[in-house]
């Protein structure tokens, strides 16, 4: 039996304008903690790692393990949102969050941190999954835009005040440890001012969580992308190993499969593939993480390697992507919201984005500024035209009642995508700068990430040109994935705009079927 309810009234009352707004700037609050943490901390990454004496492999799992763990535990998010309160489970993403920045912040080596990136990749997963949820529950498709401006507001002041602000914690006394304790406080601001602010219905109803299927995933994933980590550089990638890893990882998934087919509530519900405005969406999600984590998470390692710049100044250089994201999903939200129309916004975005690598494939470690920026442009442009709108297709295109499963499987397979990217191009990184520094092979893929203001003249010019060398390589390497994109995206078929909210088209859902019965 299933039954609905408003926390303490009993009943489900639309927001007002005002209520709508708070309850936003809530689940905002939660996402400038998760975007703040990942921004402050990507220019403090190159000291980090030398500091602790570490390696260019573990530069990307820094990166990596994050994002395993979100791409991880989405699909679980995702699916408990459609069986428990939404308001408890964002809370408990926050802190899970705040945890693992604190134990972060106060990491005594390499191991502890990789740990604590695992905590904060569990908050992350569940904001990735849970306030895009909780804002198509509350906000009808086409008025999502009429919203844009406060959430370009809040990612701009997390994306383009997060590299500026690790860099100066960086440079400063306090140092990189600062650069994860800085989020805490705005946590715990977003737990207090969402307990406040936001009223959502609860769910009431027989549970069966399909544990089965979500450690089969987990452990499919986690397998796949442990392999990809690590072939190229601690084996080779047709080798034993890499055998064993990838039949490992394809037999769990295949038995995910078996078991979301015949589970009553599935973590992937199978059924969404049919829809064929969500699976494009998803393909077309995967292939744009890789394109645009595996490239420009590696950035700010460029600028501070490649270019000599100081982390201060890195962050400085990467304002462009960002104001270039931010700018455009702004803008695009708007013009959605006004004329209904969002296809031709993913179809621009699409075409950038393989621009936008493809030019960085160009770069060395003496491009200049100014052709720097113009390519960040393009390609954060298009970046912004395309994330959040094949979230919001998918959306638009399933019953309520499979929004959070829908919502969690286009983030998945987007942090699936990315992850992987990082992995493997982080991997040969790692393999083509030791190639480059060391012809003869004397040296594996651990050196340590050089800090370039303590090598000699000759070393540095070395350095910095196998760095940028590395770097361009990557994004084009990039560039096909992003094609394979714009083809997934020119078939993903356009449809209105839906003008009620998943709240509303659940009850009426769940009303529909009790006539049926």
């Amino acid at each position: 039996m299933t039954t609905t309810s408003a926390e303490g009234t009993g009943t489900v009352a639309a927001l007002t304008p005002r209520q709508t707004v708070q309850a936003i700037s809530g689940l905002m609050m939660g996402m400038f903690v998760a975007i703040l943490a990942g921004t402050v901390v990507s220019t403090a990454l190159p000291r980090i790692i030398h500091d602790l004496g570490a390696s260019q492999s573990s530069y990307t799992w820094v990166v990596t393990l994050e994002l395993l763990a979100m791409t991880a535990t989405v699909p679980l998010w995702g699916k408990l949102a459609d069986l428990y309160n939404n308001k408890l489970l964002v809370q408990l993403s926050l802190g899970f969050f705040v945890i693992g920045s604190i134990v972060a912040g106060l990491a005594p080596n390499i191991e502890v941190l990789l740990g604590s990136r695992v905590l904060q990749g569990l908050g992350a997963g569940g904001l990735t999954a849970l306030v895009q949820i909780v804002m198509a529950a509350i906000i009808p498709p086409r008025e999502l835009g009429r919203y844009s401006g406060i959430f370009g507001a809040i990612f701009a002041s997390a994306t383009v005040g997060g590299p500026l602000l690790g860099g100066f914690l960086v440079d400063s006394p306090l140092g990189w440890r600062a650069c994860f304790l800085v989020g805490v406080p705005f946590v715990l601001a977003a737990i207090v001012l969402l307990q406040r602010t936001l009223k959502l219905p609860t769910v009431r109803r027989e549970v069966k969580i399909d544990w089965w299927g979500a450690f089969l995933i987990t452990a499919g994933v986690s397998t796949l992308l442990v392999w990809s980590s690590f072939a190229g550089n601690k084996f080779d990638w047709a080798s034993g190993w890499s055998f064993l890893l990838v039949g490992a990882a394809v037999v769990a998934l295949v038995a995910a499969v078996l078991v979301e087919r015949r589970h009553p509530e599935p973590i992937i519900p199978m059924d969404l593939f049919r829809n064929r405005t969500v699976t494009l969406s998803i393909v077309a999600s995967a292939l744009v993480g890789i394109a645009m984590f595996g490239g420009s998470v590696f950035l700010a390692q460029y600028f501070q390697i490649a270019q000599g710049y100081s982390p201060t100044k890195a962050g400085l250089m990467s304002l462009p992507l960002i104001l270039g994201m931010m700018v455009a999903s702004t803008i695009a939200g708007g013009l959605i919201t006004k004329y209904g129309k969002w296809k031709i916004y993913l179809v621009v975005g699409s075409v950038l984005l393989p621009i936008g690598l493809a030019l960085f494939g160009t770069i060395d470690a003496h491009t200049s500024s100014m052709t720097l920026w113009g390519f960040m442009v393009v390609l954060g442009v298009g970046i912004g035209l395309v994330m959040q709108n094949l979230v919001l297709a998918a959306q638009n295109d399933v019953p309520a009642r499979e929004l959070g499963a829908a919502t969690s499987a286009v983030s998945f397979f987007r942090s699936m995508g990315g992850t992987i990217g990082v992995s493997v191009l982080g991997a040969i990184l790692a393999n083509k700068v030791t190639e480059t520094l060391n012809p003869d092979g004397a040296s594996s893929g651990t050196n340590t990430v050089p800090n370039i203001a303590e090598l000699p003249p000759a070393a540095r010019v070395a350095v910095e040109n196998a760095y940028g060398a590395a770097t361009a390589d990557l994004f084009m390497m990039s560039v096909p994935f992003a094609v394979l994109a714009l083809i997934a995206v020119l078939f993903i078929k356009e449809k209105p705009l839906l003008t009620t909210s998943a709240t509303e088209r659940r009850a009426h859902e769940e009303a529909a079927d009790k006539l049926d019965t």
